[in-house]
């Protein structure tokens, strides 16, 4: 490719990544809409299915997703992923019921699930030698999630107040086409950087584990109590399809997550590290959205401005990581301060009272930006300068897969620590019933429901002190080359 072609190719796989990041942002301003006008009744039942839909069916491919770039080629896959993405959102656009747009949103998230991994692909085949040598551009990712985070509810509001909810999904399409037209005839990446071989069963295995996980922390305590036979049922399917999945992968030939990444240092502590992050991420915004609703009375839409402060700390960041990175400061000392900003950040989160600073609270969002800024992006940068060339979709793949993963996992735990806490503190008042008390009861209940986000927060903050131990665990660069420069030589 010559170098304007190359630069106009991150050029769309920049726009991609805004369309998948403010995709999972977007849908949140326009619940009253939908509901309004799809189901008055029982929509509000159903929201949340809007969002588990999407995550389930992009969470379940990604696996899949990375090992049809190694074998095909990441072109051929980005543009099916983009048109599946796009296909989705004009049936959602149309939905004439709950049932028809949860249904499309599964539609869309199988397209979802390719739009951020498999462009990460891409632009690692992008990058020239030089360019990783200069820092890689591992700070993009803190820019893209940090302006992604702020404008994607801010988006959907204006176009649900000013257009129709609709338009939403519409928005999409004009952006999709020129990404699949683009990638179409300006990228010139390898077709085949692998065998032929395709581990349908072991696809089909990790997908049964991740959707039967997933369904655990979105059913397990809600909608059913842990000890339920539902949520006993799930365990054990999840807890069987894993072990078959590993042992999938250990004796096909062409396996979906090759166990052999794991004997990469960088590559395993790099897997292990995202999870944690999305665990902590997951402690963290999900808790201080909880934390300003109930303890402090803020409306939910109010609420959710609060994560402009975390936005701008992650922006902010994200436009110096590249330049100390290209003066010689180590990947794994930016991962490790990362992980210390948001240790700090979630340690002083978890000080709050119900009569605490809210601008004290902003504050400390703006430092876990920061922290959070500096492990984005850099970590797909360490795995993907780890990887073998034809294990670089899998293993970018990987990533997002534990991200998820560790998401879920995340919010299973906390949410069964904070029922703990609240319970020991206010025996037989259930957690949605703190905002219809008055009086003496209800300062008494906000105390204990402070209490137990207090120890959720402090939680968190022990599991991005332990990102910060493994990030000191990666070995120190020793000169090998990147991923430009192994594609060069294959």
């Amino acid at each position: 490719m010559t170098e304007p072609q190359r630069k106009l190719g991150m050029l769309l796989c920049l726009i991609t990544i805004i369309l998948a990041v403010l995709d999972m942002n977007i849908v949140s301003a326009a619940t009253v809409p939908i509901v309004r006008d799809l189901d008055p009744v029982h929509g509000v039942d159903r929201l949340p299915w809007l969002v588990s839909a999407f995550a389930l069916a992009a969470t379940a491919l990604l696996p899949l997703y990375g090992k049809l770039c190694d074998v095909y080629g990441a072109k051929r896959v980005l543009l099916g992923a983009v048109g599946a993405f796009l296909a989705g959102s004009a049936l959602c656009g149309a939905a004439q019921s709950m049932e028809q747009l949860i249904a499309f949103r599964a539609v869309q998230g199988i397209g979802g699930g390719g739009l951020m991994s498999v462009t990460m692909v891409v632009m690692a085949q992008l990058k020239d030698p030089e360019e990783e040598k200069n820092g890689g551009g591992g700070g993009m990712g803190g820019i893209v999630g940090g302006a992604g985070m702020a404008l994607g509810p801010l988006i959907g509001a204006l176009l649900a107040d000013h257009l129709n909810w609709r338009w939403i999904f519409y928005v999409n399409l004009p952006l999709g086409l020129i990404v699949m037209v683009g990638s179409a005839v300006l990228l010139k990446l390898p077709k085949n950087a692998g065998s032929r071989g395709l581990d349908f069963l072991g696809a089909t295995l990790a997908a049964a584990f991740a959707t039967s996980l997933l369904l655990v922390t979105e059913w397990g305590g809600k909608d059913y109590a842990w000890t339920s036979p539902e949520i006993l049922a799930l365990i054990v399917l999840t807890l069987a399809s894993l072990a078959l999945f590993l042992w999938r992968q250990a004796t096909a030939e062409e396996p979906v997550l090759p166990l052999s990444l794991f004997r990469i240092p960088e590559i395993r502590i790099g897997f292990a590290v995202q999870g944690l992050v999305g665990m902590g991420l997951m402690g963290a915004i999900m808790y201080v959205m909880l934390y300003l609703q109930v303890a402090r009375g803020v409306a939910a839409t109010s609420a959710s401005l609060y994560l402009l402060p975390m936005a701008i700390g992650m922006t902010a960041i994200g436009m110096v990581v590249n330049r100390i990175t290209a003066r010689g400061v180590q990947t794994r000392t930016i991962l490790a301060a990362g992980g210390a900003c948001a240790t700090v950040a979630l340690l002083l989160l978890g000080l709050s009272g119900p009569d605490t600073s809210l601008w004290l609270v902003r504050a400390e969002l703006v430092l876990l930006g920061v922290g959070l800024g500096q492990l984005i992006g850099q970590l797909i940068s360490v795995v993907q300068d780890a990887a073998p060339a034809h294990r670089l979709g899998v293993a970018t793949t990987g990533i997002r897969f534990f991200q998820t993963l560790g998401s879920a996992l995340g919010a299973a735990l906390f949410g069964t620590l904070l029922a703990r806490v609240f319970e020991s503190g206010e025996p037989g008042t259930p957690l949605g019933a703190v905002g219809r008390l008055a009086g003496a009861a209800r300062v008494h209940a906000v105390g204990s429901f402070v209490d137990a986000v207090d120890v959720v927060f402090l939680a968190a903050a022990g599991v991005m002190a332990l990102v910060t131990v493994l990030a000191l665990r990666l070995p120190r660069p020793v000169g090998r080359p990147g991923v430009a420069e192994r594609a060069l030589a294959a």
